[in-house]
């Protein structure tokens, strides 16, 4: 009888309170669904108790990037702010508290100084990208100056553990924070990326997935996918939630839907994700490798980042690095199917052993214990 209370009081300790602050509602954003909303269901059945509280709710996100819809816009923000205050009450409830990126996407720190400093509560901070530095497109550089880049140090400063996506970005967590952990942006090859590109298929399909903001990055590879269209049968694929102001004939456009997501991808043979090699480079998690490697998509990457440790040239992968490169790549994945298998397979396995929510699911577990 003593062993059995003596194991309930175990389990009760080990079980937590775990409070996910986000800017995104759940299972919206790409940031959040591959950094830790992947591993719900893991904490859950290590019987922890999870709530969320995300700046913008569903409604808010939804208008967001409409157009007009101004007054809508300025209330829902106005009571986006007035909830974070309520929050604030609040956390005496909850044994850890995870804040994503940030609590409010404009302004100082106001709220993380409360949390940390006032209320004196320890929080983990999780971030995936360089958002220190400014980083933006035409359609909302009027309202950057309110981003306060500069307050990231001090989300860092005060939190009781930095969970970083890659190494570069650790580095400079370092600076600041002394517990600051690797933990990468990760796949779910089990229940969602579980589907394989078929290689055999008569004609091959390049393909491109991202938002409408990193398209900059194919103004680089679409003379190349020109070049490319003189001489060889295919097709090239382009997965975002606006079209691309291109010519290519053989361009297909593919609306981005999370409900076709996996379905859309696997189509792929050859997958490509271009960037340019500056410090906000540096600090992506490489995710568009991470994902056409995880359907056994052949994968051609530009040598920028944590690329560089995902792909293993020639093995898993391809590493690109000027347009002679590119072309060569492309060309030799085109021409040999039973490569570009192959390293499809190889690239698959790669995400599994590193890169998968299964090979990191402990690290996780062991943030909240």
């Amino acid at each position: 009888m003593v062993r059995i209370v003596t194991y309930r009081f175990i389990i009760l300790f080990l079980m937590a309170k775990i409070l996910f602050i986000t800017p995104y509602p759940h299972q919206e954003a790409p940031s959040q669904r591959f950094r830790f909303e992947q591993y719900v269901d893991l904490l859950k059945s290590a019987g922890h108790e999870l709530h969320f509280s995300s700046f913008y709710s569903l409604k808010f996100w939804n208008v967001l990037y409409e157009k007009g819809k101004f007054f809508k816009k300025i209330a829902l923000f106005f009571w986006a702010f007035i909830k974070r205050i309520f929050l604030l009450f609040t956390l005496w409830k909850y044994d850890y508290i995870f804040i994503h990126r940030e609590t409010t996407p404009v302004g100082p720190p106001v709220f993380e100084w409360i949390i940390a400093k006032v209320l004196r509560r320890k929080f983990i901070y999780d971030f995936d990208d360089a958002i220190w530095l400014a980083n933006y497109s035409e359609v909302n550089s009027k309202w950057q100056k309110l981003k306060m880049y500069g307050k990231v140090k001090y989300l860092m400063k005060w939190a009781d553990k930095v969970t970083a996506g890659n190494a570069y970005l650790a580095n400079f967590a370092s600076q600041f924070n002394d517990n600051v952990q690797i933990i990468p942006t990760t796949i779910d090859t089990e229940h969602y990326h579980n589907q394989l590109s078929n290689h055999d298929e008569e004609k091959v399909v390049i393909g491109w997935t991202g938002s409408h903001s990193t398209m900059q990055y194919l103004d680089f590879i679409f003379p190349i996918i020109a070049e490319l269209e003189e001489e060889y049968d295919f097709k090239f694929h382009l997965i975002s939630d606006k079209a691309p102001e291109t010519s290519l004939r053989s361009l297909e456009y593919v609306k981005w839907n999370k409900a076709t997501e996996i379905e859309d991808l696997s189509k792929l043979h050859i997958g490509i994700m271009p960037l340019e090699e500056d410090q906000w480079s540096e600090g992506k998690c490489g995710f568009k490798g991470l994902q056409y490697m995880s359907l056994g998509i052949a994968a051609i990457l530009s040598p920028v980042g944590v690329n560089k440790a995902i792909v293993q040239q020639g093995e898993n992968g391809f590493l690109a690095k000027d347009a002679e490169e590119w072309k060569a790549r492309l060309i030799d994945l085109l021409t040999h199917p039973e490569k570009r298998k192959e390293i499809g397979l190889k690239g698959r396995q790669r995400i599994v052993e590193a890169y998968s929510v299964q090979s990191q699911k402990e690290a996780y577990l062991k943030l909240f214990r």
